[in-house]
């Protein structure tokens, strides 16, 4: 984190003045979170964990030795039709934290030896993430801050993030409009997650790592193949290369098999084949990216 504690105070208290209407990500919703209110991404504003523990199933320069400090957030803001984790996502299971709660947890994963603290789906719950890690930071805590979210967000809510956020790990899903409004009902995908990314590398540029090969500083994108090139690879990887830099590190995931309601769909309901993936491949690698796992 590279702002100070009373320039952090600063943003929780923007933070909170997203919340209520919400306008957190760019569906602005409107919902009064903080009164009670369930916003689109199906919670209130009260913290709510599904899990906290360190991690070792993450890209190499996040797990290193000792692991990445991962806690998933229940809810979330796009809500994708065949997500994996539908039981977090969808149907919100976890447990109630409160702010010192979450802070302490932090702090724990820290002292068992993790790399750093990785934050998933963290949208909906930026401002008392923030007053968390202000608490977790004045008790001690100095590893990197891993922001990992599914790229469709608000630019207004990253610059709040800008100086306390290391590390930002978003997918960038869909270069259509179309198959974003199929899969996650949003308008706009391609246009918010260029925007962010964009944002996100302004912030900390290219994934940078330490003489371990631990990863301190930069942007870890993550892209998951779908079948029938439904994601439109060609293009994200193209867009990354020439608009962000052909350094950048892209994770291109091949595990997309039919989950939750992709189940029976007459075009994600199959797995991705080894042929797929591999056009994906060489389409990274003659848009220029060469680092990623």
């Amino acid at each position: 984190m590279r702002i100070s504690l009373d320039r952090l105070d600063q943003r929780v208290a923007a933070a909170r003045e997203l919340i209520s209407p919400c306008r957190l990500c760019p569906r602005e919703c409107g919902a009064l979170r903080a009164e009670g209110e369930t916003g689109h991404c199906g919670v209130t504003a009260d913290l709510l964990v599904s899990s906290a523990g360190p991690h070792f199933g993450e890209e190499p320069e996040l797990v290193g030795r000792g692991g990445s400090g991962t806690i998933f957030f229940a809810g979330c803001n796009l809500l994708c039709s065949f997500c994996q984790n539908h039981d977090i996502s969808h149907h919100r299971r976890g447990e109630h934290y409160t702010v010192p709660q979450l802070a302490a947890a932090m702090l724990a994963l820290q002292q068992q030896g993790c790399h750093n603290i990785n934050i998933v789906t963290p949208t909906h719950f930026v401002a008392p993430l923030l007053q968390a890690l202000r608490q977790a930071v004045a008790g001690g805590l100095t590893i990197p801050l891993v922001y990992n979210c599914g790229g469709y967000e608000s630019l207004e809510t990253l610059r709040l993030l800008d100086g306390v956020v290391d590390i930002y790990m978003p997918d960038i899903k869909f270069a259509s409009a179309a198959i974003g409004r199929t899969c996650c009902d949003v308008p706009d995908y391609p246009e918010r997650s260029r925007a962010a990314l964009t944002e996100m590398h302004r912030q900390v540029g290219v994934l940078a790592t330490d003489d371990r090969g631990v990863a301190v500083r930069g942007v870890l994108i993550r892209h998951l193949v779908l079948p029938g090139g439904l994601a439109g690879s060609e293009r994200v990887f193209r867009f990354i290369a020439r608009e962000l830099s052909p350094d950048s590190y892209v994770n291109v995931m091949a595990q997309y098999r039919p989950c939750f309601d992709a189940v029976g769909d007459p075009d994600l309901g199959r797995p991705l084949t080894i042929e797929e993936f591999q056009a994906a491949l060489a389409a990274a690698r003659h848009a220029g990216l060469h680092r990623g796992a």
